[in-house]
């Protein structure tokens, strides 16, 4: 069992190439990060509406957890620099 096991490593590890070069995986990650986020402040935009419309003294919470999920973006595109 381990002598195919430590066969089949050796077939994987012998092309060292990436399966996806670095910038296109920064691509997707920025892509990705951008999606997820949108994705995230769509309910918590509709959420931060509601409560401001309730209450206003509820607008600077509402307008801090709407730009929150930003910060994936930002941590994102830090990714691309170091790439």
């Amino acid at each position: 069992m381990f002598d195919i096991a430590t066969q089949l490593t050796d077939v994987v590890l012998q092309n060292a190439s990436p399966a996806i070069p670095p910038t296109a995986g920064a691509a997707l990650a920025v892509g990705l990060a951008a999606l997820g986020a949108g994705y995230a402040e769509r309910g918590i935009g509709a959420a931060a509406v509601g409560a401001t419309a309730e209450d206003e003294d509820m607008f600077v919470r509402g307008l801090i957890l709407t730009v929150l999920p930003e910060t994936i973006v930002i941590l994102a595109l830090v990714v691309v620099f170091l790439v």
